[in-house]
């Protein structure tokens, strides 16, 4: 059961806070910590982060207070945390605010509701530079997820994939496939106003895809095809990943894809239930799966670097960006800390 951390007095909300913390250093999930404080599970995400970036006293204490230098700021830590998470997890129409997007105006009602105060609509504007916030347009959810289900997952099924897989010392790894193609491109250049900048590309198109795995231990595991994703493909890359886990047992989360239930896949699973168990991420839900970050990560780096002349130079970059990644367990770690991703942490 959770409780509001500021009904308490400062000494119990620092000793509670100091908790949380040794607890996550000794490799509790944020879950686990928030159950034995009495706080939400965002909670100790919330003072992990401030530990990370300001360091453990300062996290003890309840964070950064007051004004920065040259900044007027008008909200508290705690209110900038509400805020900030509101705007993560929720649209303004589920908030019963008249907006469909998060506008300054609608950042500015919410502010208005959470905090009982008008901030002026450039301070607005600030505080959404300064968090990393820039006007993008909106990824499109489909309608058929269904809020009940997703609630039912992070409460119930996947806490007993947890219970299992600490019992039986397993690890729970996430899966995804994911394509990279010559012809997509990301990001923006500077260049006068009115002239569009050119970049030139390969006239080919070529491809390759891959699978992967990531835990919240921050190990990653892939495997690069260029065929479409098969049951033969996918029985290759699970035996190389159960013979890289050390024998333990793995407990592997993948998306509903149609080959992750065929009849070969299954066959193959059932003679290694000791090794290997699969689980199924909720229809229509991606943003729950880590592993849909990493995929994000690697295509911002393939796309950010020269153009590319052929599938094999493709591979290499890709192969280059990952392997870069497995050397780099804190970063793996980090997606599961977006907010939408801290149940799995």
């Amino acid at each position: 059961m959770t409780s509001d951390a500021r009904s308490l007095s400062p000494l119990e909300q620092r000793e509670k806070r100091a908790i949380a913390l040794r607890m996550r250093e000794q490799g509790y999930t944020y879950r686990a910590i928030g159950e034995a404080v009495g706080v939400h599970l965002r909670t100790v995400a919330h003072w992990v982060a401030i530990a990370e970036h300001q360091g453990k006293e300062a996290a003890i204490e309840g964070g950064q207070r007051g004004s920065l230098p040259g900044e007027r700021r008008s909200l508290s830590s705690e209110q900038e945390s509400l805020i900030r998470t509101l705007l993560l997890d929720t649209m303004p129409d589920q908030l019963k605010l008249d907006f469909a997007l998060w506008t300054r105006d609608a950042v500015r009602a919410l502010i208005a509701l959470h905090c009982g105060f008008q901030m002026p609509i450039r301070t607005v504007g600030e505080y959404l530079k300064r968090w990393g916030y820039t006007p993008q347009r909106p990824l499109k959810r489909a309608y058929q997820q269904k809020p009940e289900a997703i609630k039912r997952w992070l409460e119930t099924e996947y806490p007993k994939i947890e219970q299992r897989a600490k019992a039986e010392g397993g690890e729970i790894h996430w899966g995804d496939e994911t394509g990279l193609r010559s012809d997509s491109h990301a990001g923006r250049s500077y260049a006068p106003a009115g002239r569009t900048p050119v970049r030139e590309v390969s006239g080919s198109r070529f491809a390759t895809n891959m699978i992967s795995t990531v835990t919240n231990r921050g190990k990653l595991r892939f495997m690069l095809y260029r065929e479409t994703m098969t049951a033969v493909v996918l029985i290759r890359f699970l035996g190389r990943l159960i013979r890289d886990t050390s024998g333990r047992k793995v407990f592997l989360v993948l998306d509903n894809l149609r080959v992750h239930h065929s009849k070969k896949v299954k066959a193959w699973l059932e003679g290694r239930r000791e090794r290997i168990e699969v689980f199924f991420l909720l229809a229509y839900a991606p943003e729950l799966n880590p592993d849909e970050y990493l995929n994000g990560d690697l295509k911002h780096q393939v796309r950010s670097g020269p153009s590319l002349k052929s599938r094999d130079a493709l591979e290499g970059r890709v192969r280059s960006v990952m392997r870069r990644l497995q050397s780099k367990p804190e970063r793996i770690r980090s997606y599961f800390r977006h907010p939408k991703i801290a149940y799995a942490a």
